[in-house]
């Protein structure tokens, strides 16, 4: 749970100027996780989070470089561990993993950041990603594919 929050984390403050602490468990909880501002401080340490100067004035949070490095292996291990099959029917990735681990799976998948994928959706051991064109699927899939091994 902890390395999914963390993964979180990472993607929310890429995604918004996050300028403190309770902004960040503000869109911690709006996505489902139920946080202290005990566990967000000590999250911020251990992903060795800094304020930067933004271009608007304002002090945000922003990962290392190394941290989201460090992220970025989890969650490959997160999805090489998950997945069972992978495969495309037209501009869309169906991915089967083990029972319970598709949203987990997923968080990887978003996480990764691939441009031509649209969203992504999970179920219990399913995930549909759409992608925007039938090209842009096999490219994907085979990247995906890639990461099992």
């Amino acid at each position: 749970m902890k390395t999914t929050r963390h993964n979180k984390i990472l993607e929310l403050i890429n995604k918004y100027p996050i300028t403190t602490q309770e902004e960040l468990i503000d869109y911690l909880r709006r996505e489902g996780y139920d946080v202290t501002q005990s566990t967000v401080s000590r999250d911020i340490k251990q992903l060795r989070l800094s304020k930067t100067l933004s271009a608007d004035g304002k002090y945000r949070y922003q990962a290392s470089p190394s941290a989201e490095k460090g992220a970025k292996n989890n969650f490959r291990s997160i999805f090489s561990s998950s997945v069972v099959s992978i495969e495309t029917a037209m501009n869309i990735i169906v991915v089967k993993t083990f029972s319970g681990m598709a949203q987990a799976a997923c968080a990887a998948l978003d996480m990764m950041s691939f441009d031509p994928v649209v969203g992504t959706l999970a179920g219990e051991d399913t995930i549909i990603v759409v992608c925007k064109t039938v090209e842009d699927a096999d490219a994907c899939a085979e990247e995906f594919e890639n990461y099992l091994v």
